[in-house]
């Protein structure tokens, strides 16, 4: 029988807790709205050498005792010591002796259960696994020139272009040339290199030019046996255990709390030497563990919605679902956000099936968080996996965007409309042999928001702008999930397309990623042709598919180039950074074009661009097109055609031009008319 079952939470009496010296405590409720909350930001441990205090919240507690350790694991306990039950379902204690070095869990005791024990949900520090919080002072995990650490400039949230990694991913394979590989310090290294001698690791991504990492997650999850590394295992993290640490798998000593926190904030400052950014994937919609949890181990049910019947809901099918609207869950995941910004110089968050989050809490985060850093990034997933008995007028969903504060969606019209839905390995967009897709990638390009020149009743899924402003859309053609790019695109042509075309696929799909308003998203690889050789949900996968092999750069580098090239006109022009959705609204112009085509105007004279006005193509068909140009002197500034292919700036007068397959062209007039 569960927790929650046996301690009859959802057939609540009234009970009241006496102590010896204490006033009486209720510690039963009618219903979790009743549960009295604790505003003071100082749960979990507060350490100095003098002494330590422990604070945990659990108003329906009739015991919580304090376990200590002399590890993280094994039978070491030193001692057990209750603490004392204070206001609003607070419990403390204070031990007046320096005690680094030790570890601690806490055992809640309801009614006559007594819980599992629990590092706590607010631990900082973690031992092997973390099933013990761990008792450290933070200052001596700063690694050398930590105070002297600064965020890379971002002069606007819409200049973002970030790159999605696999932190073990990235440096695992041999061709890295990393000496740690698929741990933080592989993402340290300068001058790593592959047998062919092309740069890898941070020199890569410099290369490249993105302005942001986004880590899959990095916090501590359960999925990975850390005492047991020396054994092949991989997971992609999404099975949260202590949100507040972080994971020790890839660490070099998963044993010493402290090595996996200097190792971390070693990761953050190397990138950010690096002029690259960090976002963290964060995973509060949901637990790994449900019954066992450790929230359910310091307060059971509180911090989880339940159906009517009084069964876990699960909107993440993962076997439950957070309550984001709860006083102490909202509290939480702020509090926890705002650690990794002040303790690590995380500068933004991506929020894993953010529609299962309410708006206000999410409003609540920005708000607190930007007074910190007004720079840091929030975007999320708007959706969720599965039904969610919080009304959906609530909830952080795309439908939504427009109602929250500073987050970012993402768009699904845009990566569906330019290769085929994710869900059918089979359908096709723009790039890959499909038809009607035309007004889907129109909705991309102006970045969700309101438009004259898109037809909203023809777009895919959304058939209304839901972005307010561009910086509120997240343009993207692959991730993590499903396929690769270079996979989808290849199991989509079922044999017929050749290398070749799939190159050009490939490049035409981020080439208009590349030049959309709003926020730019790449996963790790596109730029090389990644692939997984066709596995959709390589989560738990080994590294002979996941690994980026890096002598993918040998074999693509005129992909490569193009996405370089890219990147490189995107940060220099900002008519493709448009700051407003009245200005897009204003100053980019769809023109007619054939099937399976979109070509649009931006005038840049408004936001001082060196172009005065920019022309671009995308032609999704697999023969030449030719295109009516708008009236005056043009000049290619860009043409993304056939591997090897030269790129020559020229000149083109008014009047037809002819477009090559797949291809996307870039003119621009000096002055605009």
């Amino acid at each position: 029988m569960s927790i929650t079952k046996r301690l009859g939470l959802h057939v609540l009496l009234s009970s009241i807790l006496v102590l010896p010296g204490c006033e009486q405590r209720k510690t039963t409720f009618a219903s979790y709205d009743e549960y009295p909350a604790y505003s003071g930001e100082d749960l979990g441990l507060s350490y100095s050498p003098q002494q330590s205090t422990f604070r945990l919240w659990s108003p329906v507690a009739k015991r919580v005792t304090v376990n200590l350790y002399r590890t993280g694991d094994g039978d070491d306990r030193t001692e057990s010591l209750d603490m004392s039950p204070e206001k609003n379902g607070l419990w403390q204690l204070t031990i007046k002796r320096d005690l680094k070095g030790m570890f601690y869990t806490f055992q809640v005791t309801v009614d006559s259960l007594e819980l599992h024990e629990t590092p706590g949900i607010y631990a900082k520090a973690v031992g092997v696994n973390g099933k013990r919080a761990a008792i450290l002072d933070l200052s001596e995990t700063n690694p050398e020139g930590w105070e002297l650490d600064q965020r890379p400039p971002l002069a606007a949230v819409g200049d973002a272009i970030i790159y999605e990694m696999h932190v073990r991913d990235f440096t695992i394979h041999p061709s890295s040339g990393s000496k740690y590989p698929g741990k933080y310090l592989g993402l340290t290294e300068r001058g790593t290199r592959s047998p062919s001698g092309q740069s890898t690791g941070i020199d890569h991504l410099r290369e490249v030019g993105i302005t942001h990492v986004h880590l899959l997650p990095v916090f501590d999850y359960r999925s990975v046996d850390e005492a047991n590394l020396d054994s092949p295992q991989f997971n992609w993290g999404y099975h949260p255990k202590n949100y507040n640490a972080p994971d020790g798998s890839f660490a070099s000593d998963p044993f010493d709390p402290a090595v996996r926190i200097r190792e971390f904030k070693q990761m953050v400052k190397a990138l950010h030497d690096a002029g690259i950014r960090v976002v963290m994937d964060v995973v509060y919609n949901h637990t790994g563990e449900t019954e066992n949890s450790n929230f359910n181990l310091e307060v059971p049910g509180y911090y989880y919605r339940h159906n009517e019947d009084g069964k876990w809901s699960d909107a993440a099918a993962c076997g439950n679902e957070t309550a984001s609207e709860r006083a102490m869950m909202r509290k939480y995941i702020i509090e926890s956000c705002e650690h990794w910004v002040k303790e690590y110089h995380i500068d933004g968050f991506r929020f894993d099936l953010m529609g299962i989050h309410d708006i206000e809490t999410m409003n609540h985060l920005t708000d607190r968080l930007l007074k910190i850093e007004p720079s840091l990034v929030f975007y999320g997933e708007g959706w969720t996996a599965g039904k969610s008995p919080l009304p959906d007028s609530l909830r952080a969903l795309k439908a939504n965007t427009a109602k929250l504060n500073r987050f970012a969606a993402f768009s699904d019209d845009l990566r569906d409309g330019l290769k085929g839905s994710v869900f059918d390995e089979h359908a096709k967009g723009l790039v890959n042999g499909g038809t009607g897709a035309e007004q889907s990638i129109r909705f991309g390009i102006v970045a969700a928001t309101q438009h004259p020149g898109v037809d909203y009743s023809q777009v895919n899924y959304s058939k209304a702008p839901w972005a307010r402003e561009p910086w509120q859309c997240i343009n993207y053609v692959s991730c993590h999930d499903n396929h690769t790019l270079a996979d989808k695109l290849k199991i989509s042509g079922e044999g017929k397309f050749t290398s070749g075309q799939l190159q050009q696929m490939d490049k035409l799909a981020n080439g208009i990623v590349l030049t959309s308003q709003g926020i730019s998203f790449l996963h790790a690889g596109e730029e090389m042709m990644r692939t997984k050789d066709g596995v959709e949900n390589s989560f738990n996968k080994p590294d002979s598919i996941n690994a980026i092999d890096w002598s993918w750069k040998d074999k693509y580098p005129d992909v490569l180039a193009h996405y370089k090239a890219l990147i490189a006109l995107r940060k220099s022009h900002p008519l493709f950074r448009l700051p407003s959705a009245k200005d897009i609204a204003e100053i980019l112009e769809f023109i007619s074009t054939p099937p399976n085509m979109v070509a649009y105007t931006v005038n840049g004279t408004t936001v001082g661009d060196s172009w005065g006005k920019a022309l671009v193509i995308a032609n999704g068909n697999t023969v030449a097109k030719e295109l009516e140009l708008p009236q005056g002197e043009w000049t290619v500034q860009y043409r993304g055609s056939w591997p090897n292919a030269q790129n020559k700036v020229k000149a083109v007068a008014s009047g037809r031009v002819k477009i090559e397959p797949l291809t996307l062209v870039i003119l621009s007039q000096t002055s605009a008319h």
